[in-house]
């Protein structure tokens, strides 16, 4: 399994429509073939950084995700309303 962490810092005027259209691409994931958990987390003490976490069933379920439609038309959106590119990084255990 391998587990992604994508934290994005999104503009304080923004966190509102950043949270709808991140909700969007949860409930799209979460339907894919190879998807094992995703979520979007806010942390507690800046709400403008929000987080998700991601757990896919190998690397051929990864390269499907960031090939669809909902990825590909979200996270643009989602960058756009960020001050800067997230934060990406994939973990397997050890």
């Amino acid at each position: 399994m391998i587990r992604i962490i994508a934290t994005f810092t999104v503009r304080p005027d923004a966190v509102e429509e950043f949270t709808a259209k991140a909700r969007e691409l949860v409930a799209a994931s979460r339907a894919e073939a190879g998807n094992v958990s995703y979520e979007l987390l806010r942390a507690r003490e800046d709400a403008a950084t929000l987080t998700f976490l991601e757990a896919w069933a190998d690397d051929a379920a990864i390269e499907a995700h960031n090939a669809s439609p909902h990825f590909t038309t979200l996270i643009p959106q989602l960058i756009a309303l960020s001050t800067s590119d997230p934060v990406i990084v994939q973990y397997e255990q050890v």
